[in-house]
């Protein structure tokens, strides 16, 4: 115990000294900076590539937010370890070790939005290219028509103009279908390209029905797909819910058997071990259930 005291007194002298350092900066800007400088040096790329997207799509959380988020997540941590533990010290490791979370939830979080950014893409690629082939007739004509207005946004109007450089590179379709295929593993992206490919390469005729009959399977996918959105946001809210109730369970506990005896309980050293475990456990519960909420959005 001495040692936690110590380790978390030290901590707070070196945060002192690095502040001091900075006297030009006040607080708010001094840490800004230094986790901007974490952040530089081990977040991965790809998170990188993901989060320039979300906050060039205005979905990024502002520092304020991030600071409301670290202040709910302290003090519930601190509030509910306390009502388990009775024990200052351990609450304020286990308010430090839930503000590491932050970074995994917005991990998955700029994941999530980074999907649904991509399926929204895809489906502007594929209905539109479908729309500009119906005019004409051409494959690679149809992607020139798609990438010259600007309807879409990268990475997939860059991909688009690889796909029509290649094709003229390569003087055929196959190895831009191929990339698209690879890059964005959709099965309306394969179905479309598969068409277009029987189309263009086997000369298939009366094409116009098939391709309606695409844009309809597009149009199907999509209403699921914002569907399920609705479906997983509701069993988010509940599942977040439930996850809190099931901490606050030892409340319950102190109820039945009084907190006098609860105290006198947390005395043995199993019973302690115990209650630690019930919250990694439910801890874990959670950030799976987290996991599962903010990935896989729209695939298939």
């Amino acid at each position: 115990m001495t040692f936690i005291i110590f380790a978390i007194v030290l901590a707070i002298a070196i945060f002192i000294i690095l502040y001091r350092s900075n006297k030009k900066t006040n607080v708010y800007k001094f840490l800004n900076k230094q986790a901007q400088v974490l952040y530089d040096k081990y977040a991965p790329y790809s998170f990188k590539v993901t989060r320039e997207k979300v906050k060039e799509l205005g979905q990024e959380y502002t520092t304020k937010q991030y600071l409301i988020q670290i202040a709910v997540f302290s003090i519930g941590a601190a509030v509910i370890t306390y009502l388990y533990f009775y024990n200052i010290v351990v609450s304020i490791i286990y308010a430090f070790l839930a503000v590491l979370v932050i970074p995994y939830l917005t991990y998955l979080r700029c994941k999530r939005l980074y999907s649904e950014f991509i399926f929204e893409q895809i489906q502007t690629y594929t209905t539109n290219t479908i729309m500009e082939f119906g005019t004409t007739q051409a494959f690679v004509k149809a992607l020139e028509g798609v990438y010259e207005s600007n309807v879409l946004e990268d990475p997939v109007k860059s991909d688009v103009k690889l796909m029509i450089d290649m094709a003229y590179e390569n003087g055929t379709i196959d190895q831009s279908i191929a990339y698209m295929n690879s890059k964005y593993d959709y099965y309306i992206v394969r179905n479309m390209h598969q068409l277009f490919y029987q189309i263009t390469n086997e000369g298939a005729r009366d094409a116009g029905e098939s391709l309606e009959n695409m844009s309809q399977d597009i149009d199907m996918l999509v209403e699921a797909v914002y569907r399920d959105r609705i479906d997983r946001a509701t069993f988010h809210r509940k599942f977040l819910q439930f996850g809190i109730i099931l901490y606050l369970m030892v409340m319950l506990v102190q109820i039945l058997l009084g907190v006098e005896t609860y105290n006198q309980m947390l005395e043995n050293w199993w019973v302690v071990l115990l209650l630690h475990g019930l919250i990694w456990l439910n801890t874990y519960f959670i950030l799976s259930g987290e996991k599962y909420y903010n990935e896989d959005v729209g695939a298939e």
